[in-house]
């Protein structure tokens, strides 16, 4: 298959219309027209496999995962996505992993209406960028750099799930047992509604990618302050609890990341109507601590004792 019949076989299959794309994939580069009266804010992410994504996943899931991964960074800035980019690396020029791959990718991008307006594709290891664009009010855009002492701490849903599912493959837990947390890993679902619904009332916001301790770490580090956790109010999910006990499920919850909830902190005194408020869109959160006078960030289980991770989340080159 050429490179532009590839191409061509992703545009199809991923091809929304919005009035802000003026020219889309087909030329040198798009042109876009952001709304008056709003800011751009753009990420992007790359997933290498073997490394974001095991390389038995099936490729709808990381099609999929590939835009979540990125639409989870807008929605931690609270922004409304709209175009994204997708430079695809392949080994070889497989039609059916393409088809099935932009399958997965288009099915995320139709339920938050973002469309696809360029990219590229190249031959190598199997490796896969998307750059995501979208918008936000001015001056509303949620930063990690606002939380204030005094201030609890948040997270949505659950933690946990995803790195679960690594441990249940690595121990051939069979399928059927895992299902739940598999979901977790390969189809994360951006938490966009949450994030525009935290607009105004978080002071500082994050998405959990690398695991809580690792990603509230640059929380505490931007806002120059402490953050302390409540290890027996962390969230989990029915199939967690299942499948892990104590010390195990809580390293994952702490330690584990592609969980891809916000992780957010509020003053208390907007707590009650701010959770009322998610609840209300679907999306449950959780108190799970403070922000304290300090630096770093620190779990303590439910006799105040410090807990200890052998690792305390991702981090490439480590």
């Amino acid at each position: 298959m050429a490179e532009f019949d590839l191409i061509e076989r992703i545009r199809s299959r991923c091809e929304i219309a919005r009035n802000d794309v003026r020219l889309g994939i087909g030329d040198d580069a798009a042109i876009l027209a952001p709304p008056p009266g709003h800011e751009l804010v753009v990420c992007t992410d790359t997933l290498v496999a073997g490394v974001h994504f095991p390389l038995d996943t099936p490729a709808e899931a990381i099609g999929w995962k590939a835009l979540a991964v990125n639409l989870s960074d807008l929605a931690a800035m609270g922004a409304t996505p709209a175009w994204a980019l997708l430079a695809l690396t392949l080994p070889e020029a497989d039609a059916d992993f393409v088809d099935r791959f932009a399958s997965g990718f288009a099915a995320l991008a139709a339920q938050h209406h973002v469309a696809l307006v360029g990219g590229d594709t190249t031959s190598g290891p199997l490796t896969i960028t998307v750059t995501v664009h979208g918008f936000v009010p001015p001056g509303q855009a949620l930063r990690r750099d606002g939380a204030r002492v005094g201030d609890q701490v948040f997270v949505t849903g659950t933690l946990g799930d995803a790195a679960a599912a690594l441990v249940a493959r690595r121990r051939h837990t069979p399928a059927s047992q895992r299902e739940a947390l598999d979901v977790r890993l390969d189809r994360p679902e951006p938490r966009l509604a949450c994030g525009a619904a935290l607009r105004g009332q978080a002071t500082a916001c994050i998405d959990v990618s690398d695991g809580l301790l690792a990603d509230l770490r640059h929380v505490a580090a931007r806002s120059g302050v402490g953050i302390e956790i409540d290890a027996a109010a962390l969230p989990a999910s029915p199939a967690l609890l299942g499948a892990f006990d104590g010390d195990e499920r809580l390293a994952l919850q702490l330690g584990g990341g592609d969980d891809y909830e916000l992780a957010f902190t509020a003053a208390p005194a907007l707590a009650g109507d701010l959770l009322r408020d998610l609840a209300r869109i679907g999306c449950g959160a959780t108190r799970i601590g403070r922000v304290v006078d300090g630096e770093g960030v620190q779990a303590f289980d439910a006799t105040g004792a410090a807990v200890t991770l052998a690792r305390g989340g991702w981090e490439h080159f480590a």
